[in-house]
């Protein structure tokens, strides 16, 4: 890094904050400043191809720490500022999703910030993670004698207060050693935030998370999912599987390297076929030919491509829709969903969509920031965009200043159903 005065994550006199995206095949860092009325003014930023992650988590030290570098220094050459201490994006550890609630009694009294405090300790009792890790633990929602949720209760009056905890955890090995890597490259993880928490703040309207809506972020290692509703997250995920799967099998089917294989589906691959499909060819080179050659036998129709990608896609959206359908996303409440990532890019991927998940779906990209290049605001680039949104909106959430903890030797198990939970309140 390069040398010079602080700017940190914890700075709040210049709030000067840097996040930082580690992806299966891309790491990028945003610096940026946050003014006083929240608004996110980008000063640099950093891209490189990730080599060290598979399916969002590290497998390679030393090539993921060399990978945050480069694009760390890059973006801190453009703002010309020093970072220290980052914001990173987690999308490895196997995330789960548990409600918790709690109710107190407040004897008809006017709710006060001491009740909330009450209520909220008493919910945090009740978290119980076992050996995994806590990533996020916030309040989704109040309610007070059983009335609609709220989100803040203050001076309402009532017998009983009670809370809905969400609460997210994850395995601890993934985010040690995403966490040992940032520190090898001479930075402090000032925080970790779930990577579909982060594309959804940066890609949901204030309407959307109101009336709510799902956010399916479809990457090269991963897709995550996360459903906002009540102007609060209430479900995350992640599923282990994404974009290099379409890569994969294009370099399989036509025996060309993995590299070819991602510029045919960028530059030419489609997520549904069309009329012309058929008469169009594409140039596809070969598996150990030294240079580009090409004749008729390494030319391909561009259906055969699209016959490649689509089912694919299909797949991961199926995947996606079991998983709406398993936690109650099928409600009224759960019509809209929000496809961002770089796999949304594929043309004709919003109309699949919309077969495959029964909804209405649009593409979403990053909202609400200020001087991001039009290289970078695309949706590819929506989880790094999001990490300077929670950290400029940062929402209450309970523990210590990085909220990472780990409880263990313990039986018991976090309470209750997300889907029921969104039956019953939404």
């Amino acid at each position: 890094m390069a040398q010079g005065s602080k700017n940190t994550f914890a700075n709040k006199q210049e709030r000067i904050i840097a996040a930082l995206d580690v992806g299966t095949t891309k790491i990028c860092c945003f610096i940026a400043k946050i003014g006083a009325d929240n608004s996110i003014n980008i000063l640099g930023t950093g891209y490189r191809i990730s080599e060290g992650v598979k399916g969002g988590s590290v497998v390679d030290m030393e090539a993921t720490e060399a990978s945050i570098r480069a694009a760390v220094d890059q973006a801190e050459r453009i703002a010309n500022k020093t970072v220290d201490e980052v914001i990173v994006s987690l999308t490895g550890g196997k995330p789960l999703s548990h409600i918790v609630d709690m109710e107190i009694e407040i004897k008809g009294h006017e709710v006060n910030q001491s009740d909330i405090d009450r209520v909220l300790k008493q919910a945090s009792a009740q978290i119980d993670p076992g050996e995994r890790q806590i990533i996020h633990a916030f309040p989704a929602c109040f309610s007070i004698d059983g009335s609609p949720p709220v989100r803040d209760p203050i001076s309402m009056f009532g017998e009983r207060l009670a809370v809905a905890m969400h609460v997210i955890d994850a395995f601890p090995g993934p985010m040690r050693n995403l966490e040992a890597c940032v520190q090898r490259a001479h930075l402090h993880a000032a925080r970790m935030v779930l990577s579909p928490y982060a594309s959804g703040l940066a890609t949901l309207v204030d309407d959307e998370k109101m009336l709510g809506a799902a956010c399916v972020d479809i990457g090269g290692g991963a897709t995550s999912i996360s459903v906002f509703a009540k102007n609060a997250m209430v479900h995350a995920e992640v599923i282990q599987t994404g974009g290099d799967t379409i890569t994969e099998a294009i370099a399989r089917e036509l025996l060309t390297p993995l590299h070819e294989a991602e510029r045919l589906k960028i530059f030419y691959g489609s997520a549904v076929a069309t009329q012309t499909d058929g008469q169009e060819t594409i140039d596809v080179p070969q598996l150990g030919e030294a240079e580009k050659t090409f004749d008729e036998e390494n030319r391909v129709p561009k259906s055969y491509l699209t016959g490649l990608i689509q089912p694919r896609i299909e797949k991961i959206l199926l995947s996606v829709r079991s998983r709406l359908q398993e936690i109650g996303f099928d409600s009224e409440s759960g019509r809209q969903v929000v496809l961002t990532g770089g796999v949304s890019l594929l043309p004709g991927i919003q109309d699949l969509a919309q077969r495959v998940l029964g909804k209405k779906v649009r593409i979403g990209k990053p909202r609400g920031i200020n001087g991001l290049a039009d290289a970078m605001s695309g949706p590819a680039f929506s989880a790094c965009a999001g990490l300077l949104v929670y950290a400029s909106r940062a929402p209450r959430e309970l523990g210590e200043h990085r909220l990472i903890k780990t409880i263990e030797n313990n039986d018991k198990s976090l309470a209750g159903s997300i889907s029921n939970w969104l039956k019953g309140n939404f």
